[in-house]
């Protein structure tokens, strides 16, 4: 065996022994400054979302996890420990990730609401009997509804006095159409025209429903959306249009 051959070894073997040296720091470090944070923020009420109770959960399951990690990095030697150790703490750092994830689920969640309201014009976001809209980029509310049922898009008009269905969403929706009698004179966009008085069964916007709504199905080609106007809006407990946001609010 060369003496070259020999130092190569020594050299190698002394490199991981450092590198073991540090990732023990490493888990130590990480372990005091955990604790740390534990006592600066004893009798501290909350961490963000969690309480203290849950806060401590969450310390004791990383606390374990950095434990676990260690006595692994400690028995992992040889050749392959590199390949070990990056699996080793890749799992740790997916954990970790999901257990956050699982702490703040209510939070993110609601992060993923606020973005899909941006995103997708006219969803609902719903918190508990309060429902927000986004304005869309026509300068519109536009608001996916459901119609007994049915998903219906419709347009906020305060002007309208009743909710105003066109002939295809009225259709969609399971009225009879061939019992309308067209008696009420209304104003569209095309100017005047006639429409018939039902009344639905439910109008439902993100988790608001109201029943026995009172409403007008507009003459075939006469209108070219569904219009959700006040017979509905007079039935909760407040609207307002705050910036860009409907804010709508139902009965407890």
């Amino acid at each position: 065996m060369s003496l070259h051959f020999i130092h190569s070894i020594r050299n190698r073997h002394e490199s991981m022994t450092k590198v073991r040296h540090g990732l023990q720091w490493l888990l130590l470090t990480a372990l005091l400054a955990t604790l740390l944070t534990v006592i600066a923020r004893h009798g501290g009420g909350t961490l963000g979302a969690l309480s203290s109770r849950d806060f401590s959960t969450l310390v004791y399951k990383i606390v374990l996890l950095v434990v676990i990690a260690g006595t692994a990095l400690t028995l992992l030697r040889g050749q392959r420990f590199t390949g070990a150790l990056i699996a080793t703490f890749t799992w740790v750092v997916f954990a970790l990730f999901l257990l956050v994830g699982y702490s703040y689920r209510f939070d993110l969640q609601e992060v993923a609401d606020r973005v899909a309201l941006e995103l997708v014009p006219g969803r609902a976001m719903t918190h508990g009997r309060t429902v927000e809209v986004a304005r869309a980029p026509s300068g519109d509310f536009g608001v996916n509804a459901r119609i007994n049922g049915a998903p219906v898009t419709m347009v906020l008009d305060t002007g309208a006095s009743s909710v105003v269905l066109d002939h295809d969403d009225a259709k969609a929706a399971g009225l009879p159409l061939e019992l309308l009698d067209y008696t009420v004179r209304i104003d569209t966009a095309n100017g005047r025209a006639r429409a018939a008085p039902v009344t639905l069964d439910r109008i439902g916007v993100g988790g608001l429903v109201e029943h026995s709504v009172e409403a007008l199905i507009a003459e075939p080609g006469q209108l070219k959306v569904s219009l959700l106007g006040m017979s509905f809006l007079n039935r909760l407990l407040s609207w307002q249009v705050r910036g860009d946001r409907l804010v709508l609010r139902g009965y407890p």
